[in-house]
Order: C-alpha cells, then sequence, then structure tokens
C-alpha cells in the first residue's frame, strides 16, 4: 500500500464503492482526466490490486434464504490434506468463502442453501463425508448486519 499515491487510494475507494462508475466520471471524483485514469486503473489491474468486478447479488431474492457458518477440523493438517480439502470445496457451489484458520477449527465456510432441508442434504452428502474430515460444527445466520467488502482505504 506504501506504494500507491493519494490519487490510486481515491480510485480505490471510489471503484469498491460503485464498481460500475464510468472512467469518465471515475476520473472526475479524483481530478484527473479520463485517460490517465484508464491508465492507472490498468495499472492497479495488472498489479493484481483490483482482481475483479462483481454484482453484489441478493441472495434472498433469489432463493437462498439459509446463510450458515461451518467449522471444520480435519484429522490430518498436513499440507496435502489441507490442499486435498481446499480442492473438495472448490467443487461446491453452495460454499461462497472457505478460510482457513490458526487454532482448534481447520477451516471456516459460509455457505447457502435455499432452506434446512436442502443444508441438512448439503451437510451429510458433501461435507461432513469428506476425505479427512473428523467434525463440523454448524451456525446458523439469524441476521446480517454489516457486509462491506474489501478493505478500508484511507484517502
Amino acid at each position: 500500500m506504501s506504494s500507491l499515491d493519494h490519487i490510486d487510494r481515491q480510485l480505490l475507494t471510489r471503484l469498491q464503492d460503485e464498481g460500475r462508475i464510468t472512467n469518465v466520471e471515475l476520473a472526475s471524483r479524483v481530478g484527473l482526466t479520463a485517460p490517465p485514469c484508464l491508465r492507472r486503473v490498468r495499472a492497479l489491474e495488472e498489479a493484481g490490486i483490483i482482481r475483479g468486478y462483481h454484482a453484489d447479488i441478493d441472495p434472498q431474492k433469489l432463493g437462498f434464504a439459509i446463510t450458515v457458518f461451518a467449522m471444520v477440523s480435519l484429522k490430518s493438517q498436513a499440507e496435502s490434506d489441507l490442499k486435498a480439502f481446499e480442492e473438495h470445496v472448490s467443487t461446491l457451489p453452495q460454499v461462497r468463502e472457505c478460510h482457513m484458520l490458526n487454532g482448534e477449527i481447520d477451516f471456516i465456510l459460509k455457505i447457502v442453501a435455499r432452506d434446512l432441508q436442502e443444508f441438512q442434504a448439503f451437510l451429510t452428502s458433501k461435507l461432513t463425508p469428506a476425505a479427512n474430515v473428523a467434525s463440523v460444527k454448524t451456525s446458523l445466520t439469524i441476521r446480517t448486519s454489516k457486509q462491506q467488502p474489501g478493505v478500508p482505504l484511507e484517502e
């Protein structure tokens, strides 16, 4: 982040908040003309700082009424077993996020489902029988009070 100047941080802040902003509008908001603005954004993309642009979809409106966090412990923490679990999880579309943790729990997964029956079927047929899984503890989300992608950027 130290190599980013004030304008780069402004660009990132605006794009985080409003990914569909036009280059002309973005340039105007950060005090640039369109060509250098586009060059800077492309440089941020090429550097891998901007990884992509995504629509923020409301899961409820598409029938995914259930969000569950699953804490998964594995029998073995050998690197090959960790990678095998990550590869398995990457094939499961219901798993929206997978994070390896330090401590008693090896992974936390964010899982979506249409209802409890669908989640239970997923849990018993795809997650708990997966190779090397020792235990799975789940917590059903009651409500989400904050969901903010990206990172805090100071301008």
